[in-house]
């Protein structure tokens, strides 16, 4: 079974630039993972994401060599409108691609475009939005919506069109804390119940981490790590390649320093309180 992207070689220079914002990157993801691929600003996340979707080299010009490949179909070989099919992409502000007036419109764009039947396409498009419990705002204006109802109906548009593969561009960045939980259970959720691919990018790993079954880390273009997230924050509790260390693994990395010792590390506050607990009985003890 071929991969739900696999990346061979992949370097991108974008023209007029004499660096490349990609470079010698290797990458598989599995059909049904849920990878979080995180670093800093500028390391060249998006550039990988475009040339996902077939922004790169369909819409960006500039030097490519190596292969990018979805589901086995290599992306320069096939148009924008081809990977749609297979791919769906949310960028981080969803008013850049809300183009409709009501919800129920916006989430129907797409299948438009599509020409399909009238039953089919309102079919699905009641299916997603009760998915997403944007049901009851059907008919809302989109200017009504919050910043994260916008988020999620950006998704909407793109689930009824049956994608195998959902890449988010930091969709979490304009959140509040909880806000941000809230729809990384939703992303969670719907990679298990869909059996939906998903690649995160996402640079709160504080709160993301817990939901990776991988994380890729990138930095000056080239993929640095990638593995279990524990794996990555095990290693030190200084500032990874640009990467602000969650508070949670600070704390464990500074007990550690004074001697308790712990079955494992923690990705959220809920683990910390049961490790720490459980620290703290085997000092007693």
């Amino acid at each position: 079974m071929e991969p739900a992207i696999a990346v061979d070689d992949f370097s991108f220079t974008y023209s007029g630039s004499d660096q490349p914002a990609v470079e010698d990157v290797n990458l598989r993801v599995e059909e049904k993972e849920f990878i979080v691929l995180a670093g800093p600003s500028g390391c060249g996340k998006t550039t990988l994401c475009k040339s996902f979707v077939g922004l790169i080299p369909h819409f960006y010009s500039g030097a490519s060599k190596g292969v990018v490949k979805i589901l086995g179909v290599n992306v320069a070989d096939s148009s924008i409108y081809e990977i749609s099919q297979r791919v769906g992409y949310v960028f981080q502000n969803p008013d850049n691609q809300l183009v409709m007036t009501t919800v129920r419109r916006d989430t129907a764009f797409g299948l438009e475009n599509l020409g399909l039947p009238r039953r089919e396409m309102e079919r699905r498009v009641d299916q997603t939005l009760a998915l997403l419990d944007l049901a009851a705002l059907a008919d809302e204006p989109i200017y009504a919506l919050s910043g994260g109802q916008k988020q999620k109906l950006a998704i909407a548009g793109i689930l009824a069109m049956n994608p195998k593969i959902l890449i988010l561009d930091e969709p979490t960045a304009y959140f509040s804390p909880a806000s941000a939980l809230s729809f990384l259970e939703l992303l969670s959720k719907l990679n298990r119940d869909l059996d939906l691919t998903i690649l995160l990018v996402e640079h709160r790993l504080d709160l993301a981490a817990r939901y990776a079954s991988r994380l890729v880390v990138m930095d000056m273009g080239m993929i640095r790590f990638q593995g279990n997230p524990r794996d990555f924050f095990i290693q030190s509790s200084s500032d990874l390649s640009g990467i602000n260390t969650p508070s949670v693994i600070q704390l464990y990395h500074l007990l550690r320093e004074r001697g308790y010792t712990f079955s494992d590390l923690p990705l959220s506050t809920k683990e910390a309180s049961w490790l720490i607990r459980e620290a703290l009985e085997n000092v007693r003890g």
